[in-house]
């Protein structure tokens, strides 16, 4: 089931002061979805968080790819930038995605941030996100394409012309917040019945 993640700096500090460290970040996420089975969907790299959209393949295999990833990132940067001490704060935080209804809209969430922050007027114009894999058919060896994005249109150029077209239109009023208080919260993202679904499972 598809996961929501954001690892924020430890009291919302940068994290990535450079394209050396945005790229060496993006390495060990390529490495460790590998290494861990986690199907990488949607993401982001801001200055100081970062947003997934996820799948992993096993109980413990987001655990186990968000440990090692920000462990061995915050070694390479405590190195490189000559500090010690916490990188990130805390555990990262997670939510579990309905694909019915929520999916497209979270990934959409996460690829206009930075248009949100005032980093780009445009997503595609912002290198360090999935945009361009989704709009353009770019490709990237992180990317795993999600069924939710590969039955938006049969056809990939038009797939690509009308995810361009979703992602440039408003977004349901009130979903940006509600997706990011989900994700906050550990809250499921999703209809009352997902939730109530989850909720039952999980019990």
């Amino acid at each position: 089931m598809p996961q929501h993640v954001i690892q924020r700096g430890n009291n919302r500090q940068i994290c990535f002061q450079d394209l050396a460290d945005r790229a060496t970040y993006a390495m060990y996420l390529s490495r460790y979805q590998r290494k861990f089975e986690v199907d990488v969907h949607a993401w982001v790299l801001m200055n100081n968080h970062t947003h997934l959209l996820v799948t992993p393949n096993s109980d413990t295999a987001l655990s186990d790819f968000m440990k090692a990833v920000g462990q061995n990132y915050a070694q390479y940067y405590n190195h490189k930038h000559e500090r010690s001490g916490t990188l990130w704060e805390g555990r990262f935080k997670s939510c579990l995605v309905d694909t019915e209804q929520y999916f497209l809209q979270c990934q959409r969430y996460i690829e206009l941030n930075p248009v949100k922050a005032g980093l780009v007027a445009y997503a595609g114009d912002y290198q360090w996100s999935s945009y361009n894999c989704h709009a353009y058919g770019m490709h990237s060896k992180l990317h795993t394409p999600h069924k939710c994005y590969l039955n938006f249109q049969p056809d990939p150029d038009k797939r690509f012309m009308s995810y361009r077209s979703f992602v440039a239109s408003p977004a349901p009023e009130g979903m940006a917040d509600q997706i990011h208080q989900a994700a906050i919260s550990g809250k499921a993202l999703g209809s009352e019945e997902f939730q109530a679904r989850v909720a039952a499972r999980f019990r």
